[in-house]
């Protein structure tokens, strides 16, 4: 049984198709990649499968365990983690806060645990900041734990986030755009830490990108879309000369 499984995936917001038909089966242990041009449907694709969106028609399973109808942090709690487009750490609070808060869907203890401090609620925050610690530990971010985020550099701040998706415990991580706004010389670290990422934690790894670079660099399998529509799946060397996808991105005169 494929590890996720999306099946006639449709979406619409209004009267606007957003996704259409999407069908996807992705293994265990796996690294593909998705691309389109902008406004093709990619994260809104993320969003149907993280819980954000509910899909229209279709159906998405983890583990064959059907996810739609879940909120995300059910979601997250079943094995699925997530990074964005737009980074959305908690800027004002530490780079240790952040980490920390992404285990929320990993807590045993109740409101009356922590309002009193009881001894179950001391055990579990005093583990779960361990653990924080020791992801950081792995990423060489530890002596930023007390640096508020917002004082990090972009590519740092990157990391963190990457860092507090794996905080999760996810068995599939998403990644939305991880390359963008970086310089080349941060892409070039960010190719070996996914796929050392991918080794290190023995992860599932699904990616949007625009940087064809990082795509064709590290992806198995790419699966192209255009206006929510699939056009176009194979290796990086069967799409680089898809007549369907150089359309898509270049048009008929660029072709």
């Amino acid at each position: 049984m494929p590890l996720l499984q999306i099946n006639h995936l449709t979406h619409f917001f209004g009267g606007l198709r957003a996704v259409y038909d999407f069908n996807l089966n992705l293994e265990k242990g796996e690294l593909i990649g998705l691309i389109g041009p902008n406004g093709a449907g990619k994260t809104t694709i993320f969003n149907l499968v993280t819980g954000a969106y509910r899909p229209s028609q279709g159906d998405i399973r983890l583990n064959g365990d059907s996810l739609v109808g879940l909120r995300p942090h059910q979601i997250t709690a079943k094995g699925i983690g997530r990074t964005f487009q737009t980074i959305r750490l908690w800027n004002n609070l530490s780079v240790l806060d952040n980490i920390r808060i992404a285990q929320f869907a990993q807590i045993r203890y109740g409101v009356v645990d922590s309002i009193l401090h009881t001894r179950r609620y001391r055990d579990e925050e005093k583990e779960i900041k361990k653990r924080s610690l020791e992801l950081l530990e792995v990423f060489e971010l530890r002596h930023l734990a007390d640096e508020i985020v917002a004082n990090l550099p972009y590519g740092q701040q990157r990391e963190v986030e990457i860092v507090r998706a794996l905080a999760t415990k996810p068995r599939l991580l998403l990644l939305d755009e991880p390359a963008a706004g970086m310089n080349p010389g941060e892409i070039d670290t960010l190719l070996k830490l996914i796929q050392w990422i991918r080794k290190e934690f023995d992860l599932t790894i699904w990616i949007i990108e625009h940087q064809m670079r990082v795509i064709m660099g590290i992806c198995e399998r790419i699966k192209v879309i255009d206006f929510g529509e699939t056009i176009a799946e194979g290796t990086p060397a069967e799409i680089q000369s898809n007549p369907r996808v150089l359309k898509a991105y270049l048009g008929e005169e660029g072709i």
